[in-house]
Protein backbone atom coordinates (compact mmCIF):
# COMPACT_ATOMS: atom_id res chain seq x y z
CA UNK A 1 0.00 0.00 0.00
CA UNK A 2 1.19 3.21 -0.53
CA UNK A 3 -0.79 5.74 1.31
CA UNK A 4 -4.32 5.81 3.61
CA UNK A 5 -7.37 6.97 2.97
CA UNK A 6 -10.70 7.85 4.82
CA UNK A 7 -13.64 5.24 4.40
CA UNK A 8 -16.14 6.36 6.60
CA UNK A 9 -16.89 9.59 8.82
CA UNK A 10 -19.57 10.51 11.66
CA UNK A 11 -20.29 13.19 13.71
CA UNK A 12 -22.81 13.73 17.25
CA UNK A 13 -24.11 16.42 19.05
CA UNK A 14 -25.84 16.90 22.35
CA UNK A 15 -29.50 17.31 22.19
CA UNK A 16 -29.82 20.91 23.93
CA UNK A 17 -29.74 23.89 21.68
CA UNK A 18 -28.65 26.99 22.98
CA UNK A 19 -29.84 29.98 21.35
CA UNK A 20 -29.25 33.82 20.49
CA UNK A 21 -31.60 34.89 22.31
CA UNK A 22 -30.89 32.55 25.38
CA UNK A 23 -27.41 34.19 25.62
CA UNK A 24 -29.07 37.65 25.71
CA UNK A 25 -30.90 36.44 28.97
CA UNK A 26 -27.11 35.38 30.29
CA UNK A 27 -24.87 38.21 29.30
CA UNK A 28 -25.62 42.00 27.53
CA UNK A 29 -25.74 40.86 24.39
CA UNK A 30 -28.47 40.16 21.13
CA UNK A 31 -28.95 38.03 18.25
CA UNK A 32 -27.95 40.94 15.88
CA UNK A 33 -24.78 41.40 17.86
CA UNK A 34 -24.41 37.95 18.01
CA UNK A 35 -24.53 37.57 13.87
CA UNK A 36 -22.81 40.66 13.00
CA UNK A 37 -19.75 40.03 14.85
CA UNK A 38 -19.42 36.11 14.18
CA UNK A 39 -22.45 35.08 12.34
CA UNK A 40 -23.37 32.28 14.72
CA UNK A 41 -26.92 32.03 15.58
CA UNK A 42 -27.56 28.44 17.76
CA UNK A 43 -24.73 26.24 19.40
CA UNK A 44 -24.90 22.47 21.08
CA UNK A 45 -24.70 22.50 25.10
CA UNK A 46 -23.70 19.38 26.58
CA UNK A 47 -24.93 18.23 29.89
CA UNK A 48 -22.66 17.47 33.14
CA UNK A 49 -23.92 13.53 32.53
CA UNK A 50 -22.27 14.15 28.87
CA UNK A 51 -18.17 14.06 29.18
CA UNK A 52 -16.13 14.75 25.93
CA UNK A 53 -15.35 11.01 26.03
CA UNK A 54 -18.96 9.91 25.39
CA UNK A 55 -19.33 12.55 22.86
CA UNK A 56 -15.90 11.59 21.22
CA UNK A 57 -17.25 7.69 21.06
CA UNK A 58 -20.97 7.98 19.98
CA UNK A 59 -19.35 10.05 16.84
CA UNK A 60 -16.75 7.03 16.28
CA UNK A 61 -19.33 4.29 16.98
CA UNK A 62 -21.33 6.26 13.71
CA UNK A 63 -18.18 6.27 11.48
CA UNK A 64 -17.45 2.80 12.28
CA UNK A 65 -21.44 1.76 11.51
CA UNK A 66 -20.79 3.61 8.26
CA UNK A 67 -18.03 2.02 7.61
CA UNK A 68 -19.44 -1.67 8.27
CA UNK A 69 -16.69 -2.07 10.99
CA UNK A 70 -16.93 -3.88 14.14
CA UNK A 71 -14.34 -2.47 17.34
CA UNK A 72 -12.42 -4.83 16.81
CA UNK A 73 -11.21 -4.00 13.27
CA UNK A 74 -9.31 -0.83 14.46
CA UNK A 75 -6.16 -0.77 15.90
CA UNK A 76 -5.22 2.84 16.91
CA UNK A 77 -7.48 5.28 18.27
CA UNK A 78 -6.14 9.18 18.17
CA UNK A 79 -8.83 11.94 20.11
CA UNK A 80 -8.05 15.42 19.37
CA UNK A 81 -9.18 17.51 22.15
CA UNK A 82 -8.26 19.90 24.27
CA UNK A 83 -10.95 19.67 27.02
CA UNK A 84 -10.46 16.62 28.89
CA UNK A 85 -10.76 16.64 32.81
CA UNK A 86 -8.55 14.21 33.51
CA UNK A 87 -5.21 13.28 32.55
CA UNK A 88 -5.12 9.32 33.12
CA UNK A 89 -7.27 7.64 31.62
CA UNK A 90 -6.56 9.88 28.32
CA UNK A 91 -9.94 10.44 26.27
CA UNK A 92 -8.78 7.78 23.44
CA UNK A 93 -8.43 5.03 26.04
CA UNK A 94 -12.07 6.28 27.39
CA UNK A 95 -13.21 5.87 24.12
CA UNK A 96 -12.08 2.40 23.08
CA UNK A 97 -13.35 0.86 26.19
CA UNK A 98 -16.75 1.98 25.70
CA UNK A 99 -16.51 1.03 22.45
CA UNK A 100 -15.31 -2.35 23.11
CA UNK A 101 -11.72 -1.99 20.99
CA UNK A 102 -9.16 -4.51 22.30
CA UNK A 103 -5.77 -3.54 22.90
CA UNK A 104 -5.55 -0.45 20.48
CA UNK A 105 -2.32 2.58 20.25
CA UNK A 106 -4.76 4.69 22.12
CA UNK A 107 -3.48 8.79 21.96
CA UNK A 108 -4.71 12.19 23.02
CA UNK A 109 -3.58 15.20 21.24
CA UNK A 110 -4.13 18.66 22.53
CA UNK A 111 -3.83 21.06 19.56
CA UNK A 112 -6.72 22.78 20.10
CA UNK A 113 -8.50 24.41 17.20
CA UNK A 114 -6.07 22.52 14.40
CA UNK A 115 -5.91 19.08 16.35
CA UNK A 116 -8.31 16.95 14.24
CA UNK A 117 -5.99 17.75 11.71
CA UNK A 118 -2.94 17.02 13.06
CA UNK A 119 -4.33 13.66 14.63
CA UNK A 120 -5.23 12.81 10.77
CA UNK A 121 -1.93 13.33 9.64
CA UNK A 122 -0.52 11.39 12.34
CA UNK A 123 -2.94 8.44 12.04
CA UNK A 124 -1.66 8.93 7.50
CA UNK A 125 1.56 8.64 8.87
CA UNK A 126 1.21 5.95 11.15
CA UNK A 127 -0.72 3.73 8.38
CA UNK A 128 1.96 4.32 5.75
CA UNK A 129 4.46 3.21 7.63
CA UNK A 130 3.31 -0.52 8.95
CA UNK A 131 2.69 1.00 12.14
CA UNK A 132 -1.39 0.33 12.25
CA UNK A 133 -3.68 -1.07 10.09
CA UNK A 134 -6.88 0.73 10.80
CA UNK A 135 -6.98 3.92 12.51
CA UNK A 136 -9.98 5.96 14.36
CA UNK A 137 -8.93 9.40 14.30
CA UNK A 138 -11.76 11.42 16.83
CA UNK A 139 -11.90 15.71 17.01
CA UNK A 140 -13.80 16.10 20.26
CA UNK A 141 -14.60 19.04 22.87
CA UNK A 142 -16.69 20.48 25.60
CA UNK A 143 -16.27 24.02 25.02
CA UNK A 144 -18.84 24.73 27.39
CA UNK A 145 -16.86 23.67 30.42
CA UNK A 146 -14.16 25.96 30.33
CA UNK A 147 -16.29 29.16 29.03
CA UNK A 148 -16.70 32.08 31.24
CA UNK A 149 -20.73 32.31 30.82
CA UNK A 150 -20.38 36.42 32.01
CA UNK A 151 -18.11 36.80 29.76
CA UNK A 152 -19.65 38.25 26.30
CA UNK A 153 -17.12 38.10 24.01
CA UNK A 154 -15.97 34.33 24.48
CA UNK A 155 -19.37 32.67 25.28
CA UNK A 156 -21.17 33.62 22.12
CA UNK A 157 -18.38 31.78 20.75
CA UNK A 158 -18.99 27.93 21.97
CA UNK A 159 -20.13 24.74 21.29
CA UNK A 160 -19.78 20.94 22.07
CA UNK A 161 -19.59 18.23 19.63
CA UNK A 162 -18.25 15.76 17.95
CA UNK A 163 -16.62 14.05 14.92
CA UNK A 164 -15.16 11.16 13.49
CA UNK A 165 -13.08 9.70 10.86
CA UNK A 166 -12.08 5.85 9.97
CA UNK A 167 -8.71 5.71 8.31
CA UNK A 168 -7.59 2.92 6.60
CA UNK A 169 -4.27 1.62 3.56
CA UNK A 170 -4.63 2.06 0.13
CA UNK A 171 -2.95 1.71 -2.60
CA UNK A 172 -3.82 4.92 -3.52
CA UNK A 173 -3.23 7.88 -1.25
CA UNK A 174 -6.37 9.39 -0.47
CA UNK A 175 -4.87 11.68 2.17
CA UNK A 176 -2.87 14.21 0.63
CA UNK A 177 0.80 15.52 2.21
CA UNK A 178 0.45 17.42 5.49
CA UNK A 179 1.32 21.09 5.59
CA UNK A 180 1.76 22.22 9.61
CA UNK A 181 3.40 24.61 11.80
CA UNK A 182 2.62 26.94 14.72
CA UNK A 183 3.60 30.95 15.70
CA UNK A 184 4.65 29.46 19.33
CA UNK A 185 5.68 33.64 20.18
CA UNK A 186 1.62 34.63 19.57
CA UNK A 187 0.49 30.86 21.48
CA UNK A 188 -1.61 32.90 24.05
CA UNK A 189 -3.16 34.81 21.08
CA UNK A 190 -5.79 31.57 22.40
CA UNK A 191 -5.80 30.07 25.80
CA UNK A 192 -7.76 27.60 27.86
CA UNK A 193 -6.02 28.50 31.57
CA UNK A 194 -6.30 28.93 34.85
CA UNK A 195 -7.69 27.00 38.16
CA UNK A 196 -10.72 26.29 37.41
CA UNK A 197 -9.64 26.47 32.93
CA UNK A 198 -11.05 28.93 31.16
CA UNK A 199 -11.04 30.01 27.39
CA UNK A 200 -9.68 33.27 26.12
CA UNK A 201 -7.96 34.89 23.43
CA UNK A 202 -7.33 37.96 21.70
CA UNK A 203 -10.03 38.29 18.88
CA UNK A 204 -8.16 40.84 16.62
CA UNK A 205 -5.08 39.12 16.85
CA UNK A 206 -6.58 36.46 15.89
CA UNK A 207 -8.08 37.70 12.91
CA UNK A 208 -5.94 39.64 11.48
CA UNK A 209 -3.14 36.16 11.21
CA UNK A 210 -6.68 34.20 9.86
CA UNK A 211 -7.38 36.16 7.41
CA UNK A 212 -4.00 37.96 6.31
CA UNK A 213 -1.54 34.92 6.78
CA UNK A 214 -3.11 31.58 6.58
CA UNK A 215 -4.97 32.34 3.51
CA UNK A 216 -1.11 31.53 1.42
CA UNK A 217 -0.57 28.44 3.79
CA UNK A 218 -3.86 26.91 2.10
CA UNK A 219 -2.79 27.50 -1.02
CA UNK A 220 0.71 25.78 0.15
CA UNK A 221 -1.41 23.16 1.29
CA UNK A 222 -3.25 22.66 -2.23
CA UNK A 223 0.26 22.78 -4.28
CA UNK A 224 1.28 20.11 -2.15
CA UNK A 225 -1.71 17.84 -3.18
CA UNK A 226 -0.98 18.75 -6.43
CA UNK A 227 -4.33 20.77 -7.05
CA UNK A 228 -5.34 24.18 -7.81
CA UNK A 229 -7.93 25.94 -5.38
CA UNK A 230 -10.84 25.90 -8.19
CA UNK A 231 -10.10 21.93 -9.03
CA UNK A 232 -11.61 21.43 -4.66
CA UNK A 233 -14.95 20.46 -4.43
CA UNK A 234 -15.01 21.26 -0.96
CA UNK A 235 -13.24 23.71 1.61
CA UNK A 236 -13.41 22.54 5.23
CA UNK A 237 -11.52 25.14 7.72
CA UNK A 238 -11.89 24.98 11.29
CA UNK A 239 -15.25 26.91 12.12
CA UNK A 240 -14.20 29.96 14.34
CA UNK A 241 -16.40 32.26 13.29
CA UNK A 242 -18.46 33.50 9.90
CA UNK A 243 -16.26 36.68 9.96
CA UNK A 244 -12.93 34.39 9.41
CA UNK A 245 -14.07 31.11 7.28
CA UNK A 246 -15.92 33.60 4.35
CA UNK A 247 -12.70 35.97 4.03
CA UNK A 248 -10.11 33.26 4.38
CA UNK A 249 -12.17 30.41 1.39
CA UNK A 250 -12.44 33.89 -0.58
CA UNK A 251 -9.15 34.63 -0.67
CA UNK A 252 -7.81 30.99 -0.96
CA UNK A 253 -9.83 31.20 -4.68
CA UNK A 254 -11.72 28.12 -4.61
CA UNK A 255 -14.52 29.33 -7.29
CA UNK A 256 -15.86 25.89 -7.24
CA UNK A 257 -16.05 24.69 -4.18
CA UNK A 258 -18.82 24.23 -1.63
CA UNK A 259 -17.55 26.57 1.69
CA UNK A 260 -18.70 24.82 4.78
CA UNK A 261 -20.53 26.93 7.46
CA UNK A 262 -20.97 24.76 10.24
CA UNK A 263 -20.17 27.44 12.71
CA UNK A 264 -23.98 29.00 12.27
CA UNK A 265 -25.66 26.42 13.59
CA UNK A 266 -22.91 24.81 15.81
CA UNK A 267 -20.79 27.37 17.13
CA UNK A 268 -16.95 27.16 17.78
CA UNK A 269 -16.74 22.97 18.69
CA UNK A 270 -13.18 23.76 18.63
CA UNK A 271 -11.22 20.28 17.63
CA UNK A 272 -14.92 18.77 16.50
CA UNK A 273 -15.38 21.55 14.14
CA UNK A 274 -14.06 20.08 10.49
CA UNK A 275 -14.88 16.77 11.12
CA UNK A 276 -18.06 18.08 12.08
CA UNK A 277 -18.71 19.81 9.43
CA UNK A 278 -17.49 16.96 7.21
CA UNK A 279 -19.57 14.17 7.93
CA UNK A 280 -22.46 17.09 7.67
CA UNK A 281 -21.68 17.86 3.97
CA UNK A 282 -21.43 13.80 3.01
CA UNK A 283 -24.66 12.92 4.95
CA UNK A 284 -26.69 15.94 2.94
CA UNK A 285 -24.77 14.52 -0.32
CA UNK A 286 -23.34 18.04 -1.10
CA UNK A 287 -19.73 15.72 -1.77
CA UNK A 288 -19.69 12.66 -3.67
CA UNK A 289 -17.13 9.83 -2.97
CA UNK A 290 -13.49 10.71 -4.18
CA UNK A 291 -14.10 14.59 -4.03
CA UNK A 292 -10.88 16.46 -3.45
CA UNK A 293 -11.93 18.67 0.09
CA UNK A 294 -9.58 21.01 1.33
CA UNK A 295 -9.17 20.28 5.18
CA UNK A 296 -7.54 22.86 6.99
CA UNK A 297 -7.18 23.95 11.35
CA UNK A 298 -5.77 26.97 12.93
CA UNK A 299 -6.23 28.00 16.32
CA UNK A 300 -4.91 27.94 19.72
CA UNK A 301 -0.79 27.96 20.01
CA UNK A 302 -1.31 29.92 16.73
CA UNK A 303 -0.75 26.33 15.03
CA UNK A 304 -1.98 24.94 11.59
CA UNK A 305 -2.62 21.91 10.25
CA UNK A 306 -3.88 21.18 6.58
CA UNK A 307 -4.54 18.24 4.45
CA UNK A 308 -6.48 17.99 0.86
CA UNK A 309 -8.55 14.16 1.30
CA UNK A 310 -10.87 12.49 -1.01
CA UNK A 311 -14.16 12.32 0.12
CA UNK A 312 -15.11 8.84 1.18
Amino acid sequence: MNGSRITAVGHYQPASILTNEDLAGMVDTSDEWIRSRVGIRTRRIAGPDEPVDELAAQAAAKALASAGLAPADVDYVLVATSTAVDRSPNTAARVAARLGIPEPAALDLNVVCAGFTHALATADHAVRAGAARRALVVGADKMSDVTDWTDRTTCVLVGDGAGAAVVEAADRPGIGPVLWGSVPEMGRAVRIEGTPPRFAQEGQSVYRWATTRLPSIARQVCDRAGLRPRDLAAVVLHQANLRIVEPLAEKLGAVNAVVARDVVESGNTSAASIPLALSKLVERGEIRSGDPVLLFGFGGNLSYAGQVVRCP
